[in-house]
């Protein structure tokens, strides 16, 4: 029976508990009702600079992401991302960064509010979220990725607030005036640690993100720094795109301490999909790549332009070669990604655990590589066990939870 076959090679308890079904036809059924059900919210999803311009149309842009992809693919809530890059902490590079900062909030109130208002509109609280749901309109909500985009500037905060920004990533790759990353940057000659976690202008931060309303994210950021935030923040935190460390060892992952003390501070994690982050490629393959490629007359990463310069025998072969390097070393795909979700749960229980996909900003991974393929990841879930209950927990419950409980932290703080 299938569900013998998957508790025999399954590699959590999860799987042990999936109830018997005819085939998988019942099966996917089952979860497909599921997934339409229940309230689907996807954290992270990357926009370019020139986002709802005729460059990069919202409805069916050539990306991960699009709208015709999140209604085919039942994904209900994006969190469209205002990400601007590390770069040098000097006057110039702020009034930059708070630009960029600006063309990306712009473009999402322009795909909702001009382009596209009867197919998606923007949520403001957790309440909007099911409100603009309920009425068969898609959700954007807008979360910030990297604090560099306030530089030293406290008041910016409530600026980008009232933009639409309800969470923050309080670093990114590279230390900021905030907090150390969890990725030190030899460009930016960052030291190892800058501020041993937050430094106290990040403790003042997350006070007024506290103040605000706005959620604190601890991605990116390195464990001392995530630690500083769980103690300082009086809301419960998010880790918006990050997985555990426990199953792949990733700098950018949360260790089992992390994850107890998010935890204990009511928190929820948003394990993302990202394959780098959900499963370790052995050093065999690499390797045998690099064998491949020298084979094939090129030792360096293959673009189209070294493609167009081989023999049609070449081709064919270094393709062939990659497939079948594909089927040795099987690329990360959504069994691996929900070991992730399975861990978490088992560490720290269904109600601090959540969902997101790091699309466009290099998430995707074998089944969950667009927003139309979202059901898939609802599928493995129902495969596992989990119910319809958890399930809704998993997919936006928990995060709404820890939405409501910042704006009611937000609605008691002094003004």
């Amino acid at each position: 029976m299938l569900a013998a076959i998957l508790a025999a090679c399954a590699p959590s308890d999860r799987q042990s508990a999936v109830p018997e079904v005819d085939n998988d036809v019942e099966l996917q059924t089952r979860a497909r009702q599921i997934h339409d059900a229940v309230l689907t919210i996807d954290t992270h999803d990357d926009i370019p600079f020139d986002f709802a311009t005729d460059a990069v149309d919202p409805l069916d842009a050539d990306r991960q992401v699009n709208l015709e992809k999140m209604r085919s693919g039942g994904l209900d809530v994006g969190f469209f991302i205002v990400y601007v890059g590390q770069t040098a902490r000097t006057p110039e590079g702020y009034r930059e960064a708070q630009e960029g900062a600006i063309t990306k909030f712009d473009a999402i109130h322009r795909m909702a509010e001009t382009m596209y208002p009867d197919l998606i509109e923007i949520a403001y609280t957790a309440d909007d979220v099911e409100r603009i749901s309920a009425s068969g309109k898609l959700v954007a909500a807008i979360g910030i990725e990297n604090g560099y985009v306030i530089g030293r500037d406290l008041s910016l905060l409530a600026d980008y607030h009232e933009r639409g920004a309800r969470y923050m990533t309080l670093a990114h790759n590279g230390h900021n005036d905030i907090a150390d990353s969890a990725q030190p940057q030899a460009r930016l000659e960052d030291v190892p640690e800058e501020h041993d976690g937050l430094s106290t202008f990040g403790e003042q931060v997350v006070a007024e993100m506290n103040r605000l309303g706005m959620m604190v994210d601890i991605s990116h950021i390195s464990k001392d720094a995530a630690l500083d935030a769980i103690r300082v923040s009086r809301a419960p935190v998010i880790a918006s795109h990050s997985s555990a460390y426990a199953v792949q060892p990733h700098v950018r992952n949360l260790d089992d301490e992390t994850l107890l003390a998010l935890r204990d501070n009511g928190g929820v994690v948003q394990i993302t999909a990202f394959a780098a982050y959900v499963k370790a490629e052995p050093p065999e393959k690499a390797q045998e790549l690099e064998e491949l490629r020298y084979m094939r007359g090129f030792t360096y990463r293959t673009t189209p332009d070294s493609m167009e310069t081989m023999s049609s025998q070449d081709k064919f072969e270094y393709t062939q070669g990659i497939e079948m390097l594909e089927v040795k070393y099987p690329p990360a795909n959504v069994s691996d990604f929900v070991n992730h979700i399975d861990h978490v749960v088992q560490l720290i229980g269904i109600d601090h655990v959540g969902i997101s996909s790091d699309f466009d900003g290099g998430g995707g991974i074998v089944g969950w590589d667009d927003a139309a393929e979202t059901p898939n990841v609802t599928l493995e879930l129902v495969r596992r066990g989990y119910t319809e209950e958890e399930i809704a927990k998993l997919w936006g419950g928990n995060l709404l939870r820890v939405w409501r409980e910042v704006e009611r932290v937000a609605a008691g703080s002094v003004r």
